[in-house]
């Protein structure tokens, strides 16, 4: 079962696509959460899920303080997935702007206006790696000054190809599945999340 892990909506559990997508593990999660957690990172962000599968990622982030989440999901049997799960914890997180889109990644990123503080980006493990730099260099532009990028990819993809404007802060692997911070070039993440 996939749940909410921490904060105000901890503990809901949340509806996961039959097929087509991968959830982060908990474990990952809440390895991730905690880091950024730690790094004071959440309070008040605005938050990016793309690739949303269930939403899990960007709605983590919501009951754990971050004041918005834009959770983009292309297929449309697992948006109607997020939109559930976000109606499912809207009550247990008043006055937090929770939003689906129902968009591929770079449709979206190429006709949204605004920037995010903290972004979740998860696409699926068999995504080229020049499809994922793509999104990516679309990202660069709606990223705030100290943002951080949180990036899911196979262990055995290696290292990610970033476009300018991106840098490795650090990483870590899970078994198979390995997690790259990045930050816009130029502005490193807070000392406790730094390599």
């Amino acid at each position: 079962m996939t749940r909410i892990i921490a904060g105000d909506a901890g503990s809901l559990p949340l509806s996961v696509p039959d097929a087509g997508t991968r959830p982060t593990s908990e474990r990952v999660r809440e390895s991730m959460f905690g880091a950024l957690d730690a790094a004071g990172l959440l309070p008040d962000a605005a938050v990016l899920d793309l690739f949303a599968g269930s939403g899990a990622l960007g709605l983590e982030a919501v009951s754990r303080g971050a004041a918005s989440a834009d959770l983009v999901e292309k297929s449309a049997k697992a948006a109607g997935v997020v939109e559930r799960n976000v109606r499912s914890v809207t009550r247990s997180l008043p006055g937090r702007r929770l939003t689906v889109h129902r968009a591929a990644a770079d449709t979206y990123l190429r006709s949204a206006s605004v920037s995010w503080d903290l972004v979740f980006v998860d696409p699926p493990y068999d995504m080229p790696d020049a499809e994922v730099a793509a999104t990516l260099a679309l990202l660069t532009a709606r990223l705030s000054p100290h943002a951080v990028v949180v990036l899911e990819r196979a262990s055995r993809s290696g290292e990610p190809a970033l476009p300018p404007g991106l840098v490795v802060e650090r990483s870590k692997r899970y078994g198979d599945t390995c997690v790259w911070w990045l930050s816009p070039d130029g502005q490193p993440l807070p000392a406790s999340q730094s390599r």
